[in-house]
């Protein structure tokens, strides 16, 4: 899998907002702990945009903005032989950002997603608002099954339903998860304080709720 199979997979705009929001919401009430979260969402990263965002703390992740414009998406695997961090250069892969639309061109030297003043980016795609299709550069990969980082870094968001996060959420934190429980928030379900107890009986109700509140979340 690379960029050209991720821009077929991933979904519509809103639908993607929503994904991004309700996984914030489950790592609200999965982890209490804000710089230990594995994904997260802020509605009001700037006064114009809002940014879903995935870490691992070891360096990999992806930051997605929505704007009035549309959306940029940037996943960064930092062992990708398309790293600038292991080009001799210290260069973006040829064509990565070539034909990005001028609306997103400030995101490339955006602080937050760049290291010594380069972009952290092996993936970048986007959509305009009134575009039908998700887009990239024209790019020639390296040798390999996911050069570029892209079926690992967005496999949950593309995943149809909640299998995927629910994979993940009980791997990532080591115990079984209510299932349903977690079906309920994928599909957009209010976050109340007997959803919490299924699926975090220690949780901090009053945390979760002021937190998935700011989210713009819904709360039962």
């Amino acid at each position: 899998m690379t960029a050209l199979d991720l821009v077929r997979e991933l979904p519509d705009i809103e639908v993607l907002r929503t994904r991004c929001r309700a996984m914030a919401a489950l790592e609200i009430v999965l982890n209490e702990d804000p710089a230990a979260r594995y994904f997260g969402f802020d509605p009001d990263w700037t006064p114009e945009r809002a940014l879903a965002w995935m870490a691992n703390g070891s360096g990999d992740e992806y930051s997605i903005v929505f704007q009035e414009a549309g959306v940029f998406v940037r996943g960064f695997d930092h062992e990708s032989a398309m790293s600038p961090c292991l080009n001799d250069d210290g260069e973006l892969w040829p064509g990565l950002v070539d034909d990005l639309p001028t609306d997103f061109h400030d995101l490339v030297e955006e602080p937050a997603f760049s290291v010594d003043d380069v972009l952290a980016a092996t993936v970048v795609v986007w959509r305009r608002w009134n575009g039908t299709r998700w887009q990239t550069g024209e790019l020639v990969f390296p040798a390999g099954d996911d050069p570029d980082g892209a079926r690992w870094l967005f496999q949950v968001v593309v995943t149809e339903g909640p299998n995927g996060y629910h994979e993940f959420a009980q791997d990532y934190y080591q115990r079984k998860l209510d299932y349903r429980a977690v079906r309920e928030v994928w599909l957009g379900g209010p976050v109340t304080e007997a959803l919490t107890r299924r699926l975090a009986p220690e949780a901090d109700w009053a945390r979760v709720r002021d937190e998935v509140a700011a989210l713009g979340y819904p709360l039962g």
